[in-house]
């Protein structure tokens, strides 16, 4: 066990009442949880996604925090939370970093594996 060490697992879903495929407006949910898997605290401080649509175009998002927060997340603490994605494709894929601060007050950094965001029937 590393003494600051973040996991990360994502569960993304297609969102049919928000979308509009004749207008070329997918949007998908993605839940986000992270686990404390090290030995001391670490606090999540900022996130950069980068998101790639089925057309290759890529954006990059930054900011501070989680859905407005920077939790703190004793060892084998979870924190969870669920947002959103638009894409002006039914396929696309995510994937990012969050920057965290340990409890020395040295920064580290966590990977988002990538993850791939589909409308139901697109992928074969």
């Amino acid at each position: 066990m590393k003494p600051y060490e973040l996991t990360v697992t994502v569960a993304p879903q297609y969102v049919p009442d928000q979308s509009d495929p004749g207008e070329r407006q997918y949007v998908f949910a993605y839940t986000v949880r992270i686990t404390n898997t090290g030995e001391h605290p670490a606090q999540v401080i900022s996130r950069h996604w980068i998101i790639t649509d089925g057309n290759e175009r890529e954006q990059e998002v930054r900011g501070l925090g989680v859905v407005g927060q920077q939790p703190l997340l004793a060892p084998g603490e979870t924190f969870e939370y669920t947002s959103g994605c638009p894409l002006p494709t039914p396929v696309g894929t995510m994937r990012g970093t969050y920057h965290c601060v340990g409890e020395n007050g040295i920064p580290f950094e966590t990977t988002i594996s990538e993850f791939v965001l589909a409308m139901p029937r697109t992928l074969h």
